[in-house]
């Protein structure tokens, strides 16, 4: 007698010839893909949180204020939470597509919902097997998501800026891309005034703040991918120069809120990884582009997001 498996004896019950249907090679396990939803959904909560409440540091679940705010303020939680997804999944969206253009394996988004009601989210990631692509591909993937995020963003902190109501102090600082908008926007602000926060002001800000830390060009963040194509194995001569900047300024102008984010840059390793033909460099266009968008960090990135009086 010959013993038979589970899967066997459930095979010898089938009709002949009957084979099992074959997965789609990018469908998601659904563990995965549960798991996105239940991020996706929990950053739709904690952005409707934060806009709710005004972009108070609170603990979601933590303050009973929160109750009475969301059904004062809905609407503005409801519209922030729209906007800062576009963004998010504009930014996501561009990096995916890219990488499905390009047949590397990438992953759908995972959201970072942040129960502290300040922003709601810390951005979106994407699982990608980046030591499968070129240096043209590694570019291509790395810059879309930063240019897709930003064609969002951009309009949306335009339009709040334009609807924003003047006020004499706001304690989220603006990146020189935010101050050269306000100025073109809204001539009508006198010297040293600004706009009280709004749903779509602050949907912009994030936007900004997310796409200038992403474009810093350190570790595999989205500019470190951006200088290795650039560079490629030469890159660490830049990625390591801007850690050990980012550790002086800490320490010389008091940024100790930025101390984790560097911790886990240098755990992580600011060196980019080896990719897939190390020597094709890129083309001229590709290199051009790159190059300019070396300045997106310097005109979206704020080092003190938050001016406390």
């Amino acid at each position: 007698m010959v013993h038979l498996g589970p899967d066997q004896v459930a095979a010898a019950s089938l009709p002949p010839g009957w084979r099992p249907p074959r997965q789609r090679p990018n469908q998601p396990p659904a563990g995965r893909l549960r798991l996105q939803i239940y991020l996706y959904l929990g950053t739709c909560l904690t952005t409707f949180a934060a806009g709710t409440v005004g972009w108070q540091p609170m603990v979601l679940g933590l303050d009973d204020t929160f109750w009475v705010d969301s059904g004062q303020h809905w609407l503005r939680g409801l519209s922030y939470m729209l906007a800062v997804m576009a963004i998010l999944t504009a930014h996501e969206a561009g990096h995916f597509l890219a990488a499905q253009r390009h047949g590397i394996p990438a992953t759908l988004p995972f959201f970072l919902p942040v129960p502290v009601m300040l922003t709601g989210t810390l951005g979106a990631v994407i699982g990608m097997e980046g030591s499968r692509a070129d240096r043209r591909q590694l570019f291509d993937i790395a810059l879309a998501g930063p240019l897709a995020g930003l064609a969002v963003a951009v309009p949306v902190l335009a339009a709040g800026m334009a609807s924003g109501v003047p006020d004499a102090f706001n304690p989220f600082a603006q990146p020189l891309l935010g101050q050269w908008l306000l100025a073109l926007i809204r001539p009508d602000l006198a010297p040293g005034q600004t706009l009280a926060p709004n749903a779509l002001l602050m949907a912009g800000w994030v936007g900004l703040l997310v796409t200038g830390l992403n474009m810093i060009p350190i570790s595999q963040l989205d500019g470190g991918h951006v200088c290795h194509a650039l560079f490629g194995r030469r890159s660490y001569v830049v990625t390591r120069a801007v850690l050990l900047a980012a550790i002086i300024g800490i320490i010389v102008f008091g940024g100790y809120h930025w101390v984790a984010m560097v911790v886990i840059i240098a755990f992580m390793g600011a060196d980019h990884p080896p990719i897939r033909d190390e020597g094709r460099p890129l083309d001229p266009w590709r290199r051009a582009l790159g190059l300019v968008s070396c300045l997106i960090p310097i005109v979206t990135f704020m080092p003190e997001p938050l001016q406390l009086p």
